[in-house]
């Protein structure tokens, strides 16, 4: 049997040694294109010694893409840093790394900074992201509020400035009014203007749970402060007098008098919402209560009616 020793000396002949490893992944290195475009391109500042030195550096960028793979998602990115492409710059006589978010990295984060614009309470997540251009246009009043949601993010767009009213959408049940109101959010959202949409019957009832955690206060400035609000199906709730008044009343009179924008919408019209808030819980009818509540919705909204067929059947 041969001795291991002569097999062991054969396999080492047959293996490179580390100088001609180390030579190979040099010249590699030093003739990829994209290193000698940087080479070409900084010639006045690059000596010999400073290629030297920074090999590793550069062994480091050509190992990665130094374009946008397209994967669709960065998780799915094989460079070091997901998401970020290697870039060669010269600093203290060597040549170093710098990594710069790819397209598709921007693209994503233009995304969740939109998301972020828009705070949600209790709404659908369909609802969150629609888009004017997704509203179906088959009657002349939903061309009609296309029409009005355009302008209003147009006025934005020219003069830096929210107008002072939103909408007031009333129609049947399942028409789009919620889907309405997400696509005017996602609209102003991409303007870096930060919407609030709540789903009214489910607020009021975690407005009463916020008493016991000594959350109230806090909640109500969070909504009532937000540079667009979105009420969502004002009528479909039990509304107390509690919630009329110290809750919904408040946000409303904030909002009228600092003219800030702010979108409803019900099953009911202006009439028909005001004889629903009039209810009370104990079988009271309290009209001037109701009427005042009115009057405040009045001043931050224009009433749009809007019409269909029931898209959730």
């Amino acid at each position: 049997m041969e001795p291991i020793n002569n097999q062991l000396n054969q396999i080492k002949k047959k293996m490179p040694s580390f100088e001609e490893r180390f030579e190979a992944m040099r010249r590699e290195t030093i003739e990829h294109p994209k290193v000698q475009q940087f080479l070409r391109e900084h010639e006045q500042q690059v000596t010999k010694e400073m290629v030297e030195i920074s090999l590793p550096k550069l062994y480091e960028f050509i190992s990665q893409s130094t374009g946008c793979c397209g994967n669709g998602h960065t998780g799915q990115c094989t460079n070091l840093l997901q998401g970020y492409l290697p870039k060669l710059f010269i600093t203290h006589n060597v040549i170093d790394i710098t990594y710069v978010p790819c397209e598709q990295k921007l693209r994503e984060d233009e995304r969740r900074d939109v998301a972020n614009m828009i705070s949600s309470m209790h709404m659908p997540k369909d609802v969150l992201k629609a888009t004017l251009k997704d509203l179906a246009i088959d009657n002349h009043s939903r061309l009609s509020i296309a029409e009005q949601a355009a302008e209003f993010v147009a006025t934005y767009k020219r003069t830096g400035e929210l107008p002072k009213k939103g909408f007031y959408l009333y129609g049947k049940f399942g028409v789009g009014k919620s889907f309405v109101l997400g696509a005017i959010a996602n609209e102003l959202a991409t303007l870096k203007v930060r919407t609030v949409v709540v789903f009214v019957p489910e607020f009021l009832r975690e407005m009463k749970n916020a008493i016991s955690d000594n959350t109230l206060n806090e909640k109500i400035d969070y909504v009532k402060k937000a540079p667009v609000l979105m009420l969502d199906d004002i009528g479909a709730e039990t509304m107390s007098a509690w919630t009329r008044d110290e809750i919904l009343g408040t946000i409303l009179h904030y909002r009228m008098s600092e003219e800030l924008p702010t979108f409803i919408t019900s099953n009911f019209d202006y009439k028909g919402l005001e004889h629903h808030l009039a209810q009370s819980q104990r079988g009271d009818i309290e009209v001037v209560k109701a009427a005042r509540i009115m009057e405040r919705i009045k001043a931050v909204t224009i009433p749009v009616a809007m019409d269909g067929v029931n898209r959730r059947e």
